[in-house]
């Protein structure tokens, strides 16, 4: 993977889904953004945010 793109899996909006019982980016991606992330014409997804975790409790140290 490149520097410019992202990880989906380490995304916070790559949520599990019950009803399609798979992984969705929950992100509300919009039409035109979509189409650049599909076609390539972007360096990386917008939406993406690390989905850290523990840094909640980094902060309450």
């Amino acid at each position: 993977m490149s520097d410019n793109q992202y990880d989906c899996d380490n995304c916070v909006y790559y949520v599990w889904d019950d009803d399609w019982e798979c992984y969705i980016c929950a992100a509300g991606i919009d039409e035109d953004d979509m189409s650049r992330l599909i076609s390539g014409n972007t360096r990386g997804c917008p939406y993406y945010r690390y989905d850290d975790e523990y840094g909640v409790v980094r902060k309450q140290n």
